[in-house]
């Protein structure tokens, strides 16, 4: 029997390591695609922002434009933005059934709007519009540090990312109580975006803000930026929930953001960051920085355009300085290559269609490699290294820094090793070691910190020797079954207290017995969840993938080492993964060890094919750029309508092609624009879009 038990035991142990090691490699998988998804954001923006310093308007008219089109609406003055968004002139109907909000705001009206949200029911437009103003006069009165004491209340709890999970929200005020002068919180940034209830937190957080000033206390995440909610769904969800003024709603929340605190300071000793801290964080500095000027921390203003040099030299053919005034080294500019004369005739439109795809293709493929918007550069252009803050003048110098403390206060992350370092798989902020921790502590006589931006499997965890804290809010965060949720308690011996959850309506149903008995299943569905997404990353790189594989096999057999299959994999993609290891749920075994690669992408194309009904050639380019472009269009329909403009889109050409040698006039842009708007509704839908980047192919 002791045997018997023994060998028992044996066996459960390996198969839980087994288990583990599946869970471990999957969670690599997640982690890997979406922080390559966030890099890409920031090497997109870089893209525009490239494009934006060397444009040369030729008019105020068009300079104004661009500038409405590409810069957030910061230069919005107070009584201009409150002009814009008067809430008053917006008329509630009797017909409307939602919560009703007056203000001062009490406790009923809280509980009034989670009844309501429950039920998912909508706050009217007015209302959002006056909560926002009033929430925003009130941020405007906070420091960028606020300062909490767990003397006036028995103990303070701390929330991480939410991402628009409201199911989260919910359930963490059930097991721990609503905000009250009794129980005070401090939800630490990235409220929105991802999930699809971001507007409701934010109203219900607001809303609590608003109630206990003193008790409830509201951090910037990196996700709190206009430009990220661009691509992660928030500026999509509240232009499908307010149709009418979305506009007006997302106008106030982009600046609402730029009022958010940095950073929460509890009893002295415990500070809670969004993101991380650096080798050159300070404090004092964070303190007393303009924080409403950071409307997106991803575009950093280098100089203003007063203090520019007249364009003369662009517009009279002179090249630029390889230095700006300040010190800095020039972005690169576009090399003005050559081209076979001028642009053919637009009545011949198949002519003119070639002789344009081919120019735009070439001089896209040349500036995307020029700021590394190409995924298979080896070194990624991030702001931080952008910035150089030894070679600056004093005045400017400063400007930057305070940008890059709020950078990285916002985007870092810790690491094992010691050090700091560039963060080049997000793409912005950096890697901070424990001696950068301990050095910091100490310096501020700081306990420990507080950090959330990162998805922990068991909803929180520590390093740097217990310094550094992270807690994550948002429970299935990449699947069901992926992680727990977790928020801390601290007292006033600020010995941190955790509270795990998952909220899975399914899963408060079942017994303990069920539970454990789904385990496997659970696991094998997040698996699966995972490699679908992976397989989808490989097949977006098919056309890369196939010239990896060429030069491992030089004899043109069509077959490769399952070893050079790892190596050409993670050479293309990128995302540190161990492939070797992964490679039994991507290849199937073979007797020699060799692959035939075109069989195996063509797998992969037939599985993705069977889900989209497109050919594969097409789909590949789709998958590959799709975020991306769905991103640009964003930022060039400034209005949010779903749909660019004619205007929108000839002053989006002028600055795409403002460094290529395209003699194109604008009755040529005009007639590219028409030739776009195949249904001829005076606009361009997103899929008329894809066309003009050639993504989406007219049948034959």
């Amino acid at each position: 029997a002791f045997k018997a038990a023994v060998l028992i035991q044996q066996w459960y142990r390996r198969y839980m390591a087994r288990l583990e090691m599946r869970r471990r490699c999957t969670w690599r998988i997640f982690q890997s695609i979406e922080y390559a998804c966030e890099q890409d954001q920031i090497k997109l923006h870089n893209f525009f922002s490239y494009l934006m310093d060397q444009f040369t308007p030729s008019s105020s008219k068009e300079r104004d434009f661009i500038s409405r089109m590409f810069i957030s609406g910061e230069s919005y003055k107070e009584a201009e933005l409150e002009k814009y968004c008067d809430y008053e002139s917006i008329v509630v109907p009797d017909s409307y059934t939602g919560p009703r909000l007056s203000f001062p705001l009490l406790p009923d009206h809280a509980t009034a709007l989670l009844e309501a949200f429950k039920q998912k029911q909508q706050l009217h437009a007015r209302y959002v519009l006056n909560l926002l103003h009033e929430t925003r006069k009130h941020l405007k009165q906070l420091p960028n540090i606020s300062h909490v004491s767990t003397c006036y209340s028995e103990e303070v709890t701390v929330c991480g990312d939410l991402h628009g999970q409201l199911d989260d929200l919910f359930l963490i005020f059930y097991k721990n109580g609503l905000p009250s002068p009794s129980k005070s919180y401090v939800f630490n940034g990235d409220f929105v975006d991802r999930g699809k209830q971001s507007l409701e937190i934010l109203i219900i957080l607001f809303t609590f803000l608003l109630i206990y000033p003193k008790e409830v206390h509201l951090n910037r995440g990196n996700h709190e930026d206009h430009m990220v909610n661009l691509r992660y769904g928030f500026t999509k969800e509240v232009m499908q929930k307010y149709t009418v003024h979305g506009k007006k709603i997302l106008r106030m929340f982009q600046n609402v953001f730029c009022w958010l605190p940095l950073a929460t300071l509890i009893d002295q000793k415990v500070l809670i960051i969004h993101g991380g801290i650096s080798d050159t964080t300070d404090l004092d500095m964070l303190e007393k920085i303009q924080r409403d000027k950071f409307v997106s921390v991803l575009r950093m203003k280098k100089r203003k355009e007063s203090s520019r040099k007249p364009e003369l030299q662009a517009i009279n053919g002179e090249n630029k300085s390889e230095t700006d005034a300040a010190g800095n080294e020039a972005a690169p500019r576009l090399p003005l290559q050559p081209q076979s004369g001028q642009a053919p005739s637009t009545a011949n439109r198949l002519e003119f269609s070639r002789w344009l795809r081919q120019t735009v293709q070439e001089q896209i493929d040349t500036c995307r490699r020029l700021v590394d918007i190409s995924e298979s550069e080896p070194e990624e252009l991030t702001y931080a290294s952008m910035v150089s803050l030894k070679d600056v003048d004093e005045a400017c110098w400063t400007r930057q820094e305070e940008w890059k403390q709020i950078l990285d206060i916002l985007w870092s992350d810790p690491m094992p090793q010691e050090g700091c370092r560039e963060n080049k798989v997000r793409g912005g902020g950096c890697y901070f070691g424990p001696d950068v921790t301990e050095k910091f502590l100490e310096k501020y006589n700081l306990q420990f910190l507080i950090r959330s931006h990162e998805c922990k499997h068991e909803g929180y965890e520590f390093c740097h020797n217990r310094k550094v804290l992270t807690i994550f809010s948002a429970s299935n965060y990449y699947e069901i079954g992926s992680n727990r949720g977790a928020y801390v308690k601290l007292g006033p011996d600020l010995v941190p207290h955790f509270v795990q959850y998952q909220a899975n309506k399914t899963a408060h149903m079942l017994t303990m017995t069920q539970r454990q008995g789904i385990l496997v299943g659970l696991i094998s569905r997040v698996e699966e969840s995972a490699f679908r997404a992976l397989r989808e990353k490989l097949f977006a790189h098919t056309s890369a993938l196939i010239s990896a594989f060429k030069a491992y096999d030089r004899d043109n057999t069509g077959r490769i080492t399952l070893s050079n299959w790892a190596t050409a994999v993670e050479s293309v993609l990128r995302l540190g993964l161990p492939w070797r290891m992964l490679r039994p749920q991507l290849v199937r075994s073979t007797e020699d060890g060799m692959l035939e690669y075109k069989s195996w992408l063509d797998d992969l194309a037939m599985e993705q094919r069977s889900q989209e009904h497109i050919q594969s050639s097409l789909l590949e380019v789709i998958y590959r750029n799709r975020s991306n472009l769905e991103t640009i269009f964003r930022i060039i329909d400034r209005d949010h309508s779903g749909l660019i403009s004619f205007e929108e889109f000839q002053q989006t050409w002028k600055l795409f092609s403002s460094h290529m040698n395209i003699d194109l006039t604008d009755d040529g842009i005009n007639d590219l624009v028409r030739s776009i708007d195949f249904n001829k509704d005076g606009n361009i839908d997103f899929n008329e879009f894809l066309e003009a980047f050639r993504l989406v192919k007219q049948c034959p």
